[in-house]
Parts: C-alpha cells; structure tokens; sequence
C-alpha cells in the first residue's frame, strides 16, 4: 500500500499537465509546423470564393497545443495575378494597386503524420 501512494500522487500531479489546453509558441520552420501551414493556405484556396489564389505573406503566430500534434496558426495571406488552377503559385506575383487584397486568419489543424492526414479543426478569415 506504501508504494501505491507515491504512483497515485505522482499520477494526480502529471493528469493536469497532459490534460492541459495550453499553446505554446513554436519555431516556425518546424516540420509539422510548416506542412500545416501549407495545408491551411491550400484549403483557404479551395474554399475562398474567389477566382485568384492566394499566397503566404507573412506567419504572425506558431504554436502547437501542449502534449499534441494540434497547431494554431495566424497566417496573412495575399491575393495573386494567378487563378487557383495555375500550377506555379509560389512564384506567382501579387495584386498590386486598387486590386490588392489581403486576409488575416486563424488556422487550428490537427495532423497524424503517421496517417499523412491532416485536420482543420478551425479557420477564422477577415479581409483587410
């Protein structure tokens, strides 16, 4: 019974820590990191109803949900002279002038790699 208490206490203290919801801030070239920012600008193309794509400006936020493969993003995308079925969209040029566009979100996507499968849990989108 002795040494029953000392696992029991020790499971009580580390429960919360795992249970944990908190996002901790992340080094944005991080694998999983990286493939998930990729997969969110691929689905906001997919589903923004809009002729032109749009590219990665700038990530203003990278963090990962503790003891998880969930990462929360905040990502400024800009609208492109490309149409969302041009190939080449990493070199293609922005809109420039009275055209330009630009959207601020907010991506959670969760990834099991081990499945190469990859979750949008949320996505909020605003227009600058």
């Amino acid at each position: 019974m002795l040494l029953k208490a000392p696992l029991l206490l020790g499971l009580i203290v580390l429960v919360p820590h795992v249970c944990s919801s908190n996002f901790v801030d992340i080094d944005r070239r991080t694998n999983y990191f990286t493939l998930c920012v990729e997969f969110a600008v691929f689905h906001f193309n997919q589903v923004y109803p809009d002729e032109y794509a749009y590219k990665l400006l700038w990530v203003r936020r990278s963090q990962r949900k503790e003891f998880t493969l969930i990462y929360l993003m905040e990502l400024e995308l800009g609208q492109t002279i490309c149409t969302k079925q041009d190939e080449d969209l990493e070199n293609c040029p922005l809109q420039e002038g009275p055209e330009e566009k630009k959207v601020d979100c907010t991506f959670i996507v969760d990834v099991r790699p081990w499945f190469s499968q990859f979750s949008l849990l949320n996505s909020t989108c605003m227009q600058k």
